[in-house]
């Protein structure tokens, strides 16, 4: 017989998985309307310039062709993307849904086609005349922060959008004092999300009800709600979002996008369902881009090692306009660039800037990836420098466990943001035990070798991950007819298995098998509030929530069984799903399906978990090609409070994977006049499986977090934030004799190579 809670922390297998294997997932190209017409996007082939003309009637001439509609058709003025935190010096740089005198990037939408089919669409668009005259590009933030090139004349502080300060202590004395002051700049390119599924909606609406209903919800179905609402002129009530498989997300995609607003107004205009699926090709140009950021780096230490302060001016490329929620990793890179390290004097300052390019957002670990390798290879310099070992410079300086809750500094503008505080933990104890797991000592004797033809490099990086953002979560359980307990949560599923994990903390709290929960997510028609899947939040929040309703239906039930027994609700015993009267009667909660149990769970919160850890590299370098080969690489995190550790595996590991793709490869690569360089895969590097065949993920659950009744931290990100400093500082270690510093991204060969070849003619 089971024993009581045993699911959490069980590796359950992902429930999910069974249709997805059978070819039963049902995904937004699946979605198929009576009547619908497919919508493409007409967008700029330039990076900025004015719209003099638009002319659509040898569009409109072709057979299946419904309508082409443009910025006149959409509204005056035509809206403007909503923000999800509106702080005020943003506000000028919301997102038009549509262009109409003016074009800022490459990608940006121009006209809509509607025809009867795609292929028709496709065939519309490239006759559509378009006269554009062009204007001069910036596409470099520091440059534009001159604002030669200005893209938002009604902007008071031109292209420079917002600027995140963060003060402590005396940063003057502290580098009067310094045995060592070291500076650096380091650089972060332009990436991707890159979903495996692109973007895609089915919009419809009802005349007669007056109601829109959005299919294909990701990520962030309530909030799209509300800015759909605002966009359109409706009541939230008038809204709805469905949610569907999905095929990916990582940060970008399920944002509210342009396309989302068009596709609407073309439903609501025709009353037509209208269906738009993007190809590769607009993806990589239209999707929130990410990452992209150069920062300035001073440090001063003593002479032992001890870091005494930290200044750092960081340029953050965030493209044409902000996203709505774009203003996360300018933030972040702030807030976290001394990750998991004990600062007492610091100054920074984090700037947003506007540029020619395609407007940027979140993508897996906002901010603390970049931040983290440009911290990280200052340890590394730092080390060099004094004459100190690299592993006794970081446990000099990591937060100690008696220090915790370590209060972060307050970055602002700080509307929305609480006060922030390291939760719990032991750094050093993690530390300690990547290094001895990594077999460090022994692979540290090969630094700077050349073994085989290759030089031997090792790399360490340790960070904070961010997760269980606020203010609140949403779930509700309903006893169903059948016995089953149907479980609805505010949480949206982009692909990390909340099916399973929810299922699992419900059986538990409910003391209940895992096939009496079926889980249902996302869309906004299952719950009056949601607030969706992002910032590492799904399980914490989610999960609290779901525990709550839990407790409420065990109430509910105690009083169901009480009416039933005739006694007393308080003098039951309830366990296992069977409530117990004194006299040893019983009845169980599936006897009660016909009673009409159900009840609603919210959690709320404003204190974030932190989950944290440490990654070692090792790497082998072919100076004459410049090929870095990852031969080994392990990164271990302390989450708190594991749930399902197969699900939390998958998690980590796909986060090193993705995040060592990004290292050696993936680029979204821009000329001087804006133009996008980077059209296909082919283009795109993306890693293989066969890539990276040593990746090793170690999770822990020494220290749950005091904020939450499950002590679950967020677990979806931290195994991608370290890796760009680890495997960097992995190459410098390599190539330590040479003098090489790889201290800007993608690590290519042509660029590696350059660098030992530079190195070379010093």
């Amino acid at each position: 017989m089971r024993k009581v809670n045993t699911y959490i922390g069980a590796a359950v297998e992902r429930v999910e998985d069974l249709r997805f294997l059978r070819g039963r997932g049902e995904y937004i190209g699946d979605v198929t309307r009576a009547g619908q017409w497919h919508m493409v996007v007409l967008r700029s082939a330039i990076g900025h310039g004015t719209i003099r003309s638009i002319d659509v009637s040898k569009a409109l001439s072709i057979p299946g062709v419904n309508a082409v509609m443009t910025g006149k058709d959409v509204g005056s003025p035509v809206p403007r993307i909503p923000f999800r935190r509106p702080i005020p010096s943003i506000m000028p740089y919301g997102q038009p849904v549509i262009a109409t005198d003016r074009v800022r990037y490459v990608g940006e939408p121009i006209a809509v086609v509607l025809a009867d089919s795609q292929e028709i669409a496709e065939d519309a668009l490239a006759l559509i005349d378009l006269d554009i005259e062009p204007l001069p590009a910036v596409v470099d933030a520091r440059k534009a922060m001159s604002n030669a090139v200005n893209l938002h004349e009604d902007a008071k502080d031109g292209n420079l959008t917002a600027t995140f300060t963060g003060e402590k202590g005396d940063c003057a004395s502290a580098f009067r004092q310094a045995a060592l002051v070291l500076k650096g700049t380091f650089k972060t390119q332009r990436q991707t999300a890159l979903p495996m599924e692109t973007r895609g909606l089915v919009a419809e609406w009802d005349e007669a009800a007056g109601k829109l209903t959005m299919s294909g919800a990701a990520k962030l179905p309530f909030f799209n709600k509300r800015a759909m609402a605002k966009v359109m002129g409706l009541a939230e009530s008038q809204v709805e979002y469905i949610e569907f498989d999905v095929g990916g997300g990582f940060g970008a995609r399920g944002e509210f996008y342009p396309e989302d607003a068009l596709i609407a107004f073309a439903a609501r205009r025709f009353n037509r369902p209208i269906k738009w699926v993007e190809d590769r090709r607009e993806h990589l140009m239209a999707i929130g881009h990410s990452r992209e950021a150069e920062a300035d780096v001073e440090v001063a230490f003593a002479a032992d090692g001890t870091m005494l302060a930290l200044k750092s001016e960081m340029f953050c490329n965030i493209g044409a306009y902000m996203r709505p929620n774009g203003t996360t990793p300018v933030r972040n890179a702030a807030q976290f660039i001394t990750g998991p390290y004990k600062v007492d004097n610091f100054s920074v300052r984090s700037h947003a800037i506007a540029t020619n390019k395609t407007p940027s957002g979140t993508y897996r670990g906002p901010g603390r990836y970049e931040s983290c390798f440009f911290f990280e290879r200052m340890m590394d310099k730092a080390a060099v420098r004094l004459g100190v070992d690299r592993l006794e410079i970081r446990r000099k300086n990591l937060i100690p466990h008696s220090a915790m809750p370590w209060p972060m500094v307050n970055i602002g503008p700080a509307e929305g943001w609480d006060a922030t505080f390291l939760d719990s933990g032991d750094y050093h104890q993690c530390f300690d035990a990547v290094v001895a797991e990594s077999h460090w000592a022994e692979k540290a004797s090969n630094s700077g070798k050349m073994i085989d033809g290759r030089w031997r490099g090792l790399g360490i990086a340790s960070f904070v991950e961010g997760g269980a953002s606020g203010p609140r979560e949403h779930a509700r359980m309903e006893l169903r007819s059948d016995g089953k307990v149907l479980l609805a949560v505010g949480s949206s599923s982009i692909g990390q298995g909340i099916e399973t994990i929810f299922a699992q903390i419900a059986a538990d709290a409910l003391e209940v098998s895992l096939e009496a929960i079926e889980v249902v997510h996302g869309s906004t028609t299952l719950l009056k509030e949601g607030f969706g899947s992002y910032g590492s939040r799904a399980t914490v929040m989610g999960g609290c929530a779901v525990i709550d309703a839990a407790n409420n239906l065990i109430e509910a039930f105690r009083g169901a069984a009480a009416r039933r027994l005739g006694v007393e609700a308080a003098s039951l015993t309830i366990a296992e799903g069977v409530a117990r009267s004194a006299d040893g009667r019983s009845v169980k909660l599936a006897d009660c399906a016909g009673d009409g149990l159900a009840v609603d769970g919210v959690f709320h919160n404003s204190k974030p978990t932190f989950t944290y850890g440490t990654a070692v590299a090792e790497v082998a370098v072919d100076a004459g090609t410049g090929q870095v080969q990852v031969l080994d690489y392990l990164v271990m995190d302390d989450v708190g409070r594991i749930i399902n550790p197969e699900t939390l595996h998958g998690q980590v590991v796909g986060a090193a994977v993705q995040g060592l793709g990004a290292v050696f490869g993936e680029n979204l690569v821009y000329d001087d006049e804006g133009q996008l360089l980077v059209g296909t895969l082919a283009d795109y590097e993306i890693p293989l499986a066969s890539d990276f065949p040593n990746v090793h993920g170690h999770s822990t659950e020494l220290h749950p977090s005091p904020n939450n009744p499950l002590g679950a931290k967020g677990a979806g990100e931290g195994g991608i934030i370290p890796v760009a400093a680890a495997v960097a500082n992995a190459v410098a270690d390599a190539l330590s004799s040479m003098g090489v510093e790889p201290d800007e991204l993608p690590l290519t060969p042509p660029r590696v190579w350059a660098l030992i070849d530079a190195a070379r003619a010093r």
